[in-house]
């Protein structure tokens, strides 16, 4: 009896014990067991790819300017006494613009005509000497040598008066030039000199520019100089009316690259506009001759893989990376050459998080649209 009960607490204590193992052993074993993982599916945005012939384009902003500014001077120095118009006066031709103090120059105008009186009075005299000498010749008081030197001061004298009178018309002119007056019908856009400032002859002091003929003038890289030759149309577009395109004419080309930004300067003539004002923001689009068969895709589209222009196109619900030809650019958009077919459906956005054979599903599919069907909405592509 006495040993019975001894072992009893020990067979109870050791039941607990085999059961917190087994508990722990189904806890591991259920650890152990890992369930397969799910299948990663990433949202993207595609573009089902439609055929359509194209030429390639290229947009450049620009400013409206004048063809013709004049930087108008005085054709004498002087101080500046007057100005008659401020930075966008509109004037006709033979306005005043400036005026300078005549002070001085009258002065000299009087010099002038002081000194073409003088020359006729000594050219009378002398004209009546000759003729006094001349009677007396024919009476034979005086040689003919005295009578020559008589004539000989006459004609002097009369060629004094002739230049005397030049320097007076000269000296009159140089009194008008004291006022700077427009030689066309135009708008002030710049005052280079004002009141009280002392000028010398050819200083230029106001600009003023033709108001009828304008252009836009763009700055275009070097890389795309070349292709200018081939362009078909030239569209131009202003920031103010972005609904409304001009056509334009590429009157000039810089032969020298700017210092500062590294492009040529192109001017494009526009059609005369009287809403069209100076200093306006404008976008060319220059577009190339027909490029042929070509597809558009926007520029978010295309992979770099190894050196390699690619595209992501969706297949039975996976992507696969195909490698494509750039023809050129239309706009904000990429023209392929091959590497991919019209009906195809491309990754447009989130191309970097991509693996080949990856499962996607589609935020949204757009169909591209057909350039032709561009052409014809008219415009250019902002």
């Amino acid at each position: 009896m006495t040993a019975f009960l001894s072992t009893s607490p020990r067979r109870a204590g050791a039941v607990p014990s085999f059961i917190a193992l087994a508990l722990c052993a189904a806890l591991l074993a259920g650890c152990s067991r890992s369930e397969a993982p799910a299948a990663d599916v990433r949202p993207v945005r595609a573009l089902t790819l439609a055929a359509g012939s194209v030429g390639a384009s290229a947009e450049f902003s620009g400013d409206v300017r004048p063809r013709y500014e004049s930087r108008l001077g005085f054709r004498v120095g002087g101080k500046i006494s007057a100005r008659k118009v401020d930075v966008g006066t509109v004037v006709k031709k033979g306005q005043m613009l400036m005026q300078l103090d005549p002070q001085d120059l009258r002065l000299g105008q009087q010099q002038a005509q002081a000194n073409l009186r003088a020359a006729q009075t000594n050219y009378e005299l002398a004209r009546a000497d000759m003729k006094r000498y001349q009677d007396l010749r024919s009476q034979n008081f005086v040689s003919q040598a005295v009578l020559d030197q008589k004539v000989a001061a006459a004609h002097s004298a009369q060629a004094s008066v002739e230049a005397a009178r030049a320097a007076a018309r000269e000296q009159a002119n140089q009194t008008g030039y004291a006022s700077l007056v427009s030689d066309t019908d135009g708008v002030v856009t710049a005052i280079d000199a004002e009141v009280g400032q002392v000028v010398q002859a050819g200083t230029p002091v106001v600009r003023v520019a033709r108001t009828d003929e304008k252009e836009v003038v763009i700055g275009v890289p070097e890389d795309q100089v070349d292709e200018l030759r081939s362009v078909g149309a030239v569209k131009v577009k202003l920031w103010a009316d972005p609904n409304r395109s001009m056509r334009g004419r590429i009157r000039e080309v810089a032969p020298v690259a700017d210092p500062a930004t590294r492009t040529y300067t192109v001017k494009v003539a526009i059609p005369p506009q009287d809403d069209v004002r100076l200093g306006m923001t404008a976008v060319v689009q220059l577009a190339q001759a027909d490029a042929g068969s070509a597809l558009r895709v926007p520029l978010p589209a295309l992979y770099q893989n190894k050196g390699a222009t690619s595209v992501w196109v969706i297949e039975n619900g996976a992507v696969r990376l195909v490698p494509v030809q750039v023809a050129g650019v239309s706009g904000n958009d990429v023209l392929l050459a091959g590497g991919v077919k019209p009906g195809q459906t491309i990754v447009t956005a989130g191309v970097n998080l991509l693996k080949p054979g990856q499962k996607v599903t589609v935020l949204a599919a757009d169909v591209a649209r057909r350039p032709d069907a561009e052409a014809e909405a008219g415009g250019v592509r902002k």
